[in-house]
């Protein structure tokens, strides 16, 4: 049986003058980066778990950031797209934990001590992830002080509205309801509003009169499910792995996980469900 050859099809062999799937997606200082510290086997699995973290949490932002400028113009099609979207990356973010749990107590502690004061609690993506959703702490910034960029970074979003702030307004115009301002503080967490809620009882008590609100509410609903879930496997996974030991980066570890747990970003879509 003769070998297939590729160019019986057409395809392209030479790429000496034209670009590549490799020069398209930067593949070499992608594939470089993996710099590890110590000898051991599992310290690639840990490096490229954290990566891949970090590029879908990129997407994320891309994804959120234009949702929320579709929302500012009530473009609301494209909003839900990216917002489903948003969603499911964090089902794929959940996925890969599965992954990060094949390495075993003994296995990390080969290379844990190499991180030094390394740790995911400094990822500036994660942060203005919350930031743009509407989890804003202020206190939060201070780990991001050594790099003037990225603190400018989370300081410019904490000029903006967040996600969830552009949600309330179109909420307010649409049925015609003024929140108290307190509702739209830029640079603390969003906590649950009795007036808020009650629009959004209105929404879900009539879901046909106010059919996009009612779907603008399930895909933030649907988003947060899914961070949830995210945030829980972080938990067992951590757990799992080192137990009650203090965090890398200084944190109590599976102690503040859990207080994370208790954040929610859009509270008065959940509150609202013991009312109808």
């Amino acid at each position: 049986m003769t070998a297939y050859d590729p160019t019986d099809d057409g395809a392209k062999m030479s790429f000496a003058k034209d670009m590549s799937y490799a020069d398209y997606l930067s593949l070499d200082p992608i594939l470089g980066s993996q710099n590890l510290q110590s000898d051991a086997h599992d310290e690639m699995l840990f490096i490229i778990q954290h990566q891949t973290s970090e590029l879908w949490m990129r997407l994320c932002l891309h994804e959120l950031s234009s949702a929320r400028v579709a929302l500012e113009r009530s473009d609301y099609a494209p909003a839900f797209k990216m917002l489903t979207r948003v969603a499911r990356i964090f089902e794929q973010l959940n996925n890969a934990w599965d992954v990060l749990r094949t390495m075993t107590p003994s296995e990390y502690s080969q290379f844990r001590d190499d991180l030094g004061s390394s740790s995911g609690f400094q990822s500036h993506q994660y942060r203005l992830i919350e930031f743009i959703l509407g989890n804003r702490n202020k206190a939060m910034m201070k780990v991001h002080e050594h790099r003037p960029e990225l603190h400018h970074m989370l300081g410019q979003e904490l000029k903006c509205p967040s996600l969830y702030h552009v949600v309330l307004d179109q909420l307010g115009k649409t049925l015609d309801v003024q929140f108290d301002h307190s509702v739209f503080s830029m640079d603390n967490p969003h906590t649950a509003n009795n007036a808020v809620m009650q629009a959004w009882e209105t929404v879900y008590r009539d879901p046909s009169a106010h059919w996009v609100l009612y779907e603008l509410a399930e895909k933030l609903v649907d988003l947060e499910d899914y961070f949830r879930r995210w945030r829980f496997n972080h938990v067992t996974t951590v757990e799992r792995i080192i137990g009650f030991k203090r965090g890398t980066g200084g944190t109590s570890g599976v102690r503040y996980l859990r207080k994370m747990l208790e954040v929610e970003l859009f509270p008065e879509l959940w509150n609202v469900r013991g009312q109808l």
